[in-house]
């Protein structure tokens, strides 16, 4: 049997462009308990975590196999903020959060356009957000009691969100203090 997590593991997720590695950066620097962040798709590109690239869409084609192998014994110990657009690749055991950050389609188009994106690449998340993707992922992959929308607009929210998960991780810390 694994030893208990001494603090947990957070998916925050979402379409590009919603806040993802914002919300994490944040998190790790403002959470009661170390937490280290892995940003899933920087992580695929430096480790090689892929089987090719495709050129029309301007991405990788992940090999999940090979990514979960490598993130196993990290996530197995706790204290890890996976960054990722999508989220039903982790197994079900591994979030004790699941974070869907939300924003309007206009704001993703925006931010997606300014990063430089492929028009073809911007509508396809663009549609992804109205169709609410990823938050549909999240909700049939995990139990409901662990998977939380939340809006990511302004910096209001972003710093509503952070302190919302922040107090979520003390209650979380709370209640598996003293595990054996």
């Amino acid at each position: 049997m694994a030893s208990p997590r001494q603090a947990p593991v957070i998916v925050i997720t979402g379409t590009p462009g919603t806040g993802k590695s914002t919300h994490a950066e944040l998190l790790v620097n403002e959470s009661p308990v170390p937490l280290k962040h892995i940003n899933v798709g920087e992580w695929v590109k430096e480790r090689g975590l892929y089987e090719d690239f495709d050129q029309e869409w301007q991405s990788y084609t992940v090999d999940e196999d090979r990514l979960l192998d490598e993130l196993e014994p990290i996530v197995s110990e706790g204290g890890v903020i996976l960054d990722w657009h999508t989220c039903e690749a982790f197994p079900e055991r591994w979030p004790d959060l699941v974070v869907v950050l939300r924003c309007n389609h206009t704001q993703v188009w925006e931010r997606l356009e300014k990063r430089g994106y492929p028009l073809k690449k911007i509508q396809e998340n663009n549609e992804a957000e109205i169709m609410q993707v990823v938050l549909e992922e999240a909700r049939s992959s995990y139990p409901p009691e662990v998977v939380v929308e939340l809006s990511s607009e302004t910096m209001e929210d972003l710093a509503a969100n952070v302190a919302r998960i922040v107090e979520w991780i003390e209650i979380w810390r709370q209640q598996h203090a003293g595990e054996p």
